[in-house]
């Protein structure tokens, strides 16, 4: 699947709030959203005129997609699985969103970012349930136990970067080795803040 590989922190600025993209970075004040907090283009500081229905839930859509890093396509195909589940559509979109295997290492603090646990995933550094994964949207099961494959010293950098961010309830993480284990299915309120997911099942369903 292909992804997204040009500059982020335009995204942040377009949807006015810290998406979190480059990792350590975002904690920084070299962050782009504390230095200029508009629009980027030419037309960033314009004055704003007032959004529409649509123009909301289009933004909903689009923050949520670039928070998890997922081109249209494979978002669409997440909500089309959502909406086919029994319970709130919304809240089985973010699950789906939250138990990818990239999603859960980033929420162990196993990598800086979102993005960058995606590139390590694809470089084969880590086993799920005593198997080496390289699929970054591989679905983690309530049980499953994954682990940093051994020698892998750029995770200990990423450990280091990532303490700022507590570990959710759903997961259990084990500094000793290096595993995690998803101890149950998220819940909202341990999942994602600032998206609003009836946006985005309101987007879908005109």
């Amino acid at each position: 699947m292909a992804n997204y590989s040009g500059p982020v922190c335009r995204f942040c600025r377009r949807e006015g709030a810290k998406l979190y993209l480059k990792g350590e970075r975002c904690y920084t004040p070299k962050c782009a959203i504390e230095r200029r907090a508009f629009a980027p283009g030419m037309h960033g500081q314009a004055r704003k005129r007032k959004t529409s229905d649509y123009g909301l839930q289009l933004r909903a859509k689009q923050k949520a997609r670039r928070i998890y890093g997922l081109l249209e396509k494979q978002f669409r195909n997440y909500f089309d699985a959502a909406a086919k589940e029994p319970g709130v559509t919304g809240v089985n979109l973010l699950r789906h969103l939250e138990l990818r295997l990239d999603n859960v290492i980033y929420r162990l603090g196993l990598g800086t970012s979102r993005k960058q646990a995606r590139q390590l995933v694809s470089h084969r550094h880590f086993e799920v349930n005593g198997k080496t994964v390289n699929v970054p949207s591989y679905q983690l099961k309530v049980g499953d136990v994954l682990k940093v494959k051994p020698a892998d010293g750029v995770i200990d950098v990423a450990l280091e970067a990532s303490r700022v961010r507590p570990v959710p309830s759903w997961l259990s993480f084990s500094a000793d080795d290096k595993s995690g284990k998803i101890l149950a299915r998220p819940d909202r309120h341990e999942m994602e803040t600032g998206i609003e997911e009836q946006l985005i099942v309101e987007f879908y369903s005109r």
